[in-house]
């Protein structure tokens, strides 16, 4: 178990932008540095704590799915690693396992999300409309009942402090253009069916998960970020599931089940978690890894 990383601080590399999660700094013209840190979000909010090894089993897992969904659409990925960077013996230390170094893109500002299943925001909105996104849903689904087929429901992407705010398909439209926003749903269910079809023959459902896109200067749509981690997917074991409840889950959900139990507003700061929410958190994140990783 590495030493937790809750903040990186580079001496020769200027710091870009400090997300929820990771830490981004600017190599050169054309290319970032992504470090994966072991910072830990719920409900947009940055807790104060760090998750041991969080941010090597996140990169890890997100790599294995870039790689393995490299044949549907480019990635961010660069051919340059960390020995092309000026970093200290500490800092390189720090980065392995952690991090990437990325093409420079433009990024959109829209969350592509992709549901398979009905949980979470989707099924509290759904009980209040009967739709999702405004979507239009069958009558008398369940909690975390699989829908009849998936669903692309957009939101906005928050600033640091802020909550993304679910959009309509016809608002992405108007946001970015509709040729853009039908190939952003196309790919994204292409992408999210494939990964769940392997996902299962490995005893994990992905109930839902969110992609981002950026454009190169050519245009081209190209994924981003992180994609198919336990930060941002809700998976299950498939051996525990039933209609009806809300599923355990190998990801934060755990977290924020637990959050959801204390007097706290979800806004900053950040409660503390006990040390055996700490550790279970920890042990859920590897145990996915284990799984979608094993030959």
């Amino acid at each position: 178990m590495s030493t937790p990383v809750f903040e990186t601080n580079l001496e020769h590399l200027p710091l870009f932008t400090r997300g929820k999660v990771r830490d981004i700094y600017d190599v050169d013209d054309n290319h970032m540095l992504i470090i994966t840190t072991d910072r830990l979000s719920a409900f947009d909010v940055v807790l104060p704590q760090p998750i041991p090894n969080k941010g090597i089993v996140l990169t890890q897992v997100s790599n294995f799915w870039f790689d393995k969904l490299s044949h549907i659409v480019p990635n961010h990925f660069s051919d340059l690693t960390l020995n092309d960077l000026k970093l200290t013996k500490s800092e390189r230390e720090m980065l392995e396992g952690r991090s990437v170094i990325v093409k420079k893109l433009k990024p959109l500002p829209v969350e592509a999300i992709v549901r398979g299943y009905i949980i979470g925001s989707g099924w509290k909105d759904y009980q209040e409309t009967g739709k999702v996104c405004g979507i239009d849903l069958p009558e008398g689904l369940k909690q975390a009942e699989k829908l009849p087929e998936v669903i692309f429901t957009p939101s906005t992407k928050a600033e640091v402090g802020g909550h993304d705010v679910n959009i309509t398909f016809k608002q992405m439209h108007a946001q970015i253009g509709g040729f853009l926003a039908e190939e952003v749903r196309r790919i994204s269910i292409q992408l999210y069916t494939e990964a769940s079809e392997f996902a299962l023959s490995k005893g994990i459902i992905i109930a839902d998960t969110k992609f981002e896109f950026g454009l190169d200067d050519h245009g081209r749509l190209i994924l981003i970020d992180e994609i198919l981690s336990p930060d941002s997917s809700r998976f299950w074991p498939a051996d525990q599931y039933s209609e009806g409840t809300s599923p355990p889950s190998f990801d934060k959900q755990f977290i924020r089940d637990y959050l959801e139990t204390l007097d706290w507003d979800k806004t900053p700061p950040g409660p503390h978690l006990p040390a055996e929410i700490l550790e279970k958190s920890a042990q859920k994140y590897q145990e996915v890894a284990d799984l979608l990783l094993q030959s």
